[in-house]
């Protein structure tokens, strides 16, 4: 079996599984969608919390935060946005934690999955690598690259984003369709061209590939073509039900929480999470959190929602929307209270970091 299908099963089964515990803790009635948010979870209520890379459930308990949840939780583990909406179509995922990409994806497939908060990272964090013997260091040489694609991440605005900035359109340029497991395989052996990376799979790949002539596009010319931005998002069904939507306002109280102790702690995180729970080494575990820098918390606000409509914006003039899509239409704002109460509680800012390093 192949890896692909091996992580198409495994989210499958992991649908499957979930479906009767999603639709456990109604409390019924329907909420409607400009009502005021319950505050009060009822006893038994269940939030099936998407997860990726396990960093939710290992943040909240690094944090102390899981064990203080006033719901049962319920993580699923999953390897991207496209399965993480197919749970929310089967009802069997109530809120997740991606990047910017998967709740414009929601959008235009007619999913009513709104984002609840947000959370900014350095927005130079992805990179643009170059394979081996590949004379290509600036923008203006994507020009009939091969460069890795993969619809529905973050990495296909970045891709998108540099390169409308070097004049150039997607037919311009050989766009490889990949899973994102597959992007540094896939430039270290020059199977493709061009490929965006985080860390620390950039360190990985520079180790390996610079000495044989690898490099990176030129960052001053790619920086900004990242958001920062990482979002919860939560199904609509799981908002009309007063229980759940209770269950939410607190979760996202406890997320904020649990990031900021990941931004106050990071030696403990990297030592719990990165090398612990997710294998990796601590001088990568080191690389990963520095790239990523001190994450903030921006209020769902206007300017957000003007953030957002930007990526869709570069999408559309790519000719890679199917439809229109408004960005306003996937927030609910309700939810702005609870960050506008929580960040400075714990120290945190509303403010993104939107300045390269």
């Amino acid at each position: 079996m192949t890896a692909t299908r091996s992580r198409l099963l495994a989210a499958a089964l992991a649908i499957a599984a979930l479906l009767l515990t999603a639709c456990s803790g109604a409390s019924g009635g329907e909420l409607a969608a400009d009502a005021p948010l319950p505050a009060a979870v009822p006893p038994e209520t269940t939030l099936v919390i998407a997860d990726q890379a396990e960093y939710q459930q290992a943040s909240l308990r690094a944090s102390g935060e899981l064990g203080r949840l006033p719901f049962r939780a319920e993580f699923a583990n999953f390897v991207g946005g496209p399965q993480i909406l197919e749970a929310f179509r089967a009802g069997a995922a109530d809120v997740a934690y991606v990047g910017d990409t998967p709740p414009i994806q929601a959008l235009v497939a007619g999913e009513d999955v709104p984002i609840i908060a947000s959370r900014q990272v350095d927005v130079g964090n992805t990179v643009l690598a170059v394979a081996p013997g590949v004379p290509a260091r600036r923008l203006a040489d994507l020009r009939g690259k091969k460069i890795a694609y993969a619809e529905g991440t973050a990495q296909q605005v970045i891709v998108l984003r540099a390169l409308e900035r070097a004049g150039l359109t997607t037919r311009d340029v050989q766009l490889v369709r990949l899973q994102l497991g597959d992007f540094n395989d896939a430039v270290r052996t020059g199977q493709v061209d061009v490929a965006p990376l985080n860390e620390p799979r950039l360190t990985r790949f520079l180790t390996e590939a610079a000495p044989r002539g690898g490099g990176v596009i030129d960052p001053v010319e790619t920086a900004g073509t990242s958001t920062g931005l990482n979002y919860l998002y939560a199904r609509r069904g799981a908002l009309e039900d007063p229980g759940k939507a209770a269950a939410l306002r607190a979760y996202v109280e406890s997320w904020i929480r649990a990031n900021q102790w990941v931004n106050q702690n990071p030696d403990p995180w990297i030592q719990q999470y990165y090398v612990e729970n997710q294998g990796v080494t601590a001088q990568d575990g080191r690389r990963i959190v520095d790239s990523l820098g001190t994450a903030t918390f921006p209020r769902l606000d206007d300017a957000l929602v003007r953030r957002q409509q930007d990526s869709i914006d570069v999408i559309s003039r790519a000719g890679e929307l199917p439809r229109p899509a408004r960005a306003a239409d996937g927030f609910d704002r309700r939810f702005d209270e609870v960050v506008a109460r929580v960040v400075p509680q714990v120290g945190a800012s509303f403010d993104p970091e939107v300045t390269p390093r």
